[in-house]
């Protein structure tokens, strides 16, 4: 079986409920930056020893797939799996985890004194503008706010961890 439909050649795809929509459609943008939230996770996951974060990181990339098939569903109907508020409870008690054996830290750092925590940097800038896409399409249709929520406490949560993982906290020094 071919991997290629040829259905892409005129610059459209089709959404989980077969719809067809231009590619560079903001459903399409924000279910594809999930995509590539995903994929660098994955990705910081080969560099983390720790095997409760590699966990962590191992649920999100589940739950993900399931925030993306939303984003994909023009019809809500179609829906079959759903963002939940034990999933947002999921987050927060792991980011008031991870903050919590830092001290609670204030201030920026220079993020990614070592690979660990600069992959996981990186995830939480795609996390971030998964959910500017995620946003701007919440303006133009009605969309689950769990959805949103979700994404905004997962940059949180990968801003955790990176923290946490960093091999040294080298703070921002503002200079004129």
């Amino acid at each position: 079986m071919s991997i290629y439909t040829k259905t892409g050649d005129k610059g459209t795809t089709s959404l989980f409920d077969n719809k067809r929509v231009f590619k560079d459609d903001i459903r399409v943008e924000s279910y594809g930056t999930v995509d590539e939230l995903v994929s660098f996770l994955g990705l910081a996951k080969n560099y983390v020893e720790d095997e409760d974060i590699y966990n962590i990181i191992q649920q999100v990339q589940n739950k993900l797939f399931t925030l993306a098939s939303i984003l994909a569903t023009e019809d809500s109907s179609q829906v079959k799996y759903r963002i939940k508020e034990k999933d947002i409870e999921y987050l927060e008690d792991k980011i008031d985890d991870y903050m919590g054996r830092l001290g609670n830290p204030t201030g920026f750092i220079i993020p990614g004194s070592g690979k660990k925590s600069g992959y996981l940097h990186v995830c939480r800038t795609i996390c971030r503008r998964a959910e500017r896409r995620i946003i701007t399409l919440s303006k133009e249709v009605e969309l689950d706010p769990l959805v949103v929520k979700y994404v905004n406490r997962l940059s949180d949560l990968l801003y955790a961890l990176a923290r946490y993982l960093e091999e040294e906290e080298v703070k921002v020094e503002y200079r004129a």
